[in-house]
């Protein structure tokens, strides 16, 4: 038996500038964990391929090139974790298409076991840095974008490695159709407050809550994932906030 490719094999992709980006590493933390099992190996080399969304060397994602015509209705996901909210949103809504990123190579490999398993075309996967991905997509694209349970990075020194910053916040303001949505969820209690404040402060943004059970608890078109279903359990009250683009 031939022995399954190893990490190294499946870098991740990082855009033009992988050092820095607004002056902040794009890419922190680890790129992979236990050895891929071999199935999950040949999901990386066989399938993934098929479902890859790869810019160009300016950084650009041909919409059109990757679905096969310019999507009326596209959606995106910044950190997939296992793909489980991703391939949900892809079932249940087979009228849109959908990209994914993800830099961590098992939850990269796991997300494409769920699409090949539940046989979804309309989905395709990023491997490398989800900012990339939202600054990439043309200009008014997207009509939902999630961020989803980030990485807190709960130490102060590392708070300019959270995703959630005004830049991102920016370029998403960019990809985002005006009347289009921005998911954001996390279970962690300082993280709260910070994507709290730097989200709503965003002028081309406005939170649609009405009342508190608004933000404590999740859209009925809003599966929870393992990860969020283990933070319930452990006691940590999760935060979701749904934000509309507002008009220029």
């Amino acid at each position: 038996m031939s022995k399954p490719p190893s990490a190294t094999e499946f870098q991740p992709y990082r855009g033009k500038d992988v050092t820095a980006r607004d002056g902040v590493r794009t890419l922190w933390g680890r790129l992979s964990g236990r050895p891929l099992k071999p199935k999950m190996a040949r999901m990386m080399t066989d399938v993934l391929p098929d479902l890859a969304c790869v810019p160009d060397a300016d950084g650009r994602v041909d919409l059109a090139a990757l679905f096969g015509k310019e999507p009326e209705r596209l959606w995106l996901e910044v950190g997939i974790g296992a793909g489980e909210h991703l391939a949900w949103q892809g079932t249940e809504n087979p009228d849109v298409r959908l990209i994914g990123a993800e830099f961590f190579l098992n939850g990269v490999a796991s997300a494409v076991r769920h699409l090949h398993d539940q046989n979804l075309s309309n989905v395709r996967i990023l491997h490398g840095d989800g900012r990339v991905l939202v600054e990439g997509v043309p200009e008014a694209s997207v009509e939902r974008a999630f961020i989803l349970h980030p990485d807190p990075w709960p130490k102060k020194r590392h708070w300019e490695r959270r995703i959630i910053q005004p830049s991102m916040m920016d370029a998403l303001a960019r990809a985002i159709r005006p009347g289009g949505e921005l998911r954001l969820a996390t279970d962690h209690a300082d993280y709260q407050p910070w994507m709290a404040r730097i989200a709503l402060a965003h002028p081309k943004f406005r939170w649609t809550a009405q009342c508190a059970d608004d933000w404590r608890r999740r859209a009925q078109d809003w599966p929870q994932t393992r990860y969020e279903a283990k933070a319930v359990r452990e006691g940590r009250r999760p935060l979701y906030l749904s934000l509309e683009r507002v008009s220029d």
